[in-house]
């Protein structure tokens, strides 16, 4: 795997005409674990059900991809990790959603970074976040096959099998939008 930053210069983020742009991250563990956090899919309505996403969330006016990515990796899982060490940027997926806050197109990027097991500590999580996210785990990528609830980024299994066998795209992956 590249330890190169694929793609991606440290600048700001021109909004492209996205509602909201969000750095994410596919943080691996030394086991190939891949860690998620249980969201539920429509907000206020936990009847709805529940959905697993990557660690991330919307980068500020001014701010890089990289420092997003990084800032939102400090806030929720207490991982330090300077924006320069981020791993590569390795997919992106983009469409329109209507959700009770804001409507309109989202484009998400993905970051891979590996670290040794890590204890997370979401004690950095806005009181939005913790009042959503109802659980976090290490999740295998059997398991990641098995889900019972959906799993977002769709196709995350089958993009981290090719980045732990060691095919990290020269160029991010496009995925399907998930609304």
């Amino acid at each position: 795997m590249s330890g190169t930053p694929s793609g991606i210069a440290d600048e700001p983020v021109p909004d492209g005409g996205y509602r909201r742009r969000t750095a994410r991250i596919l943080l691996v563990d030394d086991a190939d674990r891949v860690l998620l956090f249980r969201w539920p899919r429509v907000a206020g309505e936990p009847g709805a059900g529940h959905c697993w996403i990557t660690p991330g969330g919307g980068v500020e006016q001014g701010e890089s991809l990289r420092a997003a990515a990084a800032r939102e990796l400090r806030e929720e899982t207490g991982l330090i990790v300077s924006p320069a060490a981020l791993g590569p940027r390795v997919a992106l997926c983009s469409g329109h959603a209507d959700l009770a806050w804001a409507s309109g197109v989202f484009r998400d990027d993905f970051f891979l970074h590996r670290t040794a097991a890590h204890d997370v500590d979401t004690t950095g999580c806005t009181a939005f976040e913790r009042e959503h996210i109802t659980e976090h785990r290490w999740w295998t990528l059997d398991e990641l096959a098995d889900a019972r609830e959906p799993v977002y980024p769709l196709m995350l299994a089958e993009l981290l099998a090719d980045l732990l066998a060691g095919r990290t795209p020269a160029e991010p992956v496009r995925l399907p939008w998930r609304h």
